[in-house]
């Protein structure tokens, strides 16, 4: 999510979703310059994003938490973009710098597309590596694979992987950017055209996932973090935010049953945090939301009820294990967990 200067003229301008700038690879064999090593790289986060939370997702599952560290920015920015004031001293411990536009300045100055997270960072040089949310997720799956704790999950199986595209391809256009084409727009055909386009897809969605557990194969894939990380939004933010308010996730069976069974999976809802996401989208988005108030709602008890999504088959992990506690220096405070 690339946020900072000029937050307020959200719903003021055509909203258009920047591409990543710096698209580095790090990878296995470091055919880019970029190999993967144990401890050299930092992860900088928002749990209030949900391009961000893709990979807070996929590093958990694939426990990658000794091999990738992570760091947490505050939900709210300011004028120079995420800080790290939820540091002793506002500063990142293993970075350093007050502000995760400082790494973005010492790769390269007056780049293009703002600063945004997810982001990767090398730790020696404190430069950025690469801010690629389409492809950072995918290489955690695939080029960190000798750093996967035993048992883990794959994410991204050669032989589904073009199914999986192809899902994933749908969910982005429509979900992950349709909700923010919805709720940044500026006129109303815009919106109409936007909002529509969310819940055609997401009704197609619920007819996909009405038989089957998980959206590609038996197991858990990247296409199942990709609308997670949407969905459990959902209903807290874009449906009164965003106005995607033709009905509640909460209202709609199947896909209400998927999102608390991805929730209530190790790895899912133990890296959300409600709190972080409703300050972030009503107190930064003050082109659509001048007042600043952050709602009381919604309910979060529902995320924990039965979901009965077992009955369907499909093994979680595949042939792999569910991960292990969450690390006590990554817990959620309580507020942010229903």
């Amino acid at each position: 999510m690339s946020e900072g200067n000029g937050n307020s003229a959200y719903g003021r301008k055509a909203f258009k979703r920047s591409r990543s700038h710096f698209t580095d690879r790090i990878t296995a064999d470091g055919r880019d310059g970029r190999p993967v090593e144990a401890g050299r790289y930092r992860l900088i986060a928002s749990r209030a994003c949900p391009w961000a939370s893709r990979a807070l997702v996929s590093r958990r599952l694939l426990g990658l938490e000794d091999a990738l560290s992570l760091g947490v920015v505050d939900p709210v920015q300011d004028d120079r973009s995420w800080r790290f004031t939820l540091d002793p001293d506002g500063r990142d411990p293993v970075l350093g710098i007050r502000y995760l536009s400082e790494a973005y300045d010492a790769r390269e100055s007056e780049y293009p597309g703002g600063v945004s997270v997810p982001a990767i960072v090398d730790v020696p040089s404190g430069k950025l590596v690469t801010n690629d949310y389409q492809q950072l997720t995918l290489d955690l799956a695939t080029e960190w694979k000798a750093l996967h704790r035993k048992g883990a999950p794959d994410l991204y199986p050669a032989g589904l992987r073009d199914e999986i595209d192809e899902v994933m391809a749908d969910i982005y256009e429509d979900v992950n950017n349709g909700v923010y084409r919805a709720g940044f727009a500026t006129g109303q055909k815009e919106y109409e055209a936007a909002c529509a386009g969310v819940f055609h897809r997401l009704e197609l969605l619920g007819q996909r996932l009405a038989d089957r557990r998980y959206l590609v194969g038996d197991s858990i894939t990247e296409a199942d973090i990709r609308l997670f990380t949407t969905l459990v939004r959902f209903d807290a933010v874009y449906h009164g935010h965003f106005k995607c308010n033709r009905w509640k996730l909460a209202e709609h069976p199947v896909l209400w049953a998927y999102a608390r069974d991805l929730y209530q999976t190790p790895g899912f809802g133990d890296t959300v945090d409600f709190d972080h996401i409703k300050r972030h989208y009503h107190q930064v988005h003050t082109g659509i939301n001048p007042t600043g108030i952050v709602p009381l709602g919604p309910d979060l008890a529902g995320w924990l009820t039965p979901h009965h999504r077992e009955q369907l088959g499909g093994r979680p992990f595949g042939d792999g294990t569910p991960p292990g506690p969450v690390r006590e220096d990554e817990e959620i405070p309580v507020q942010g967990r229903p």
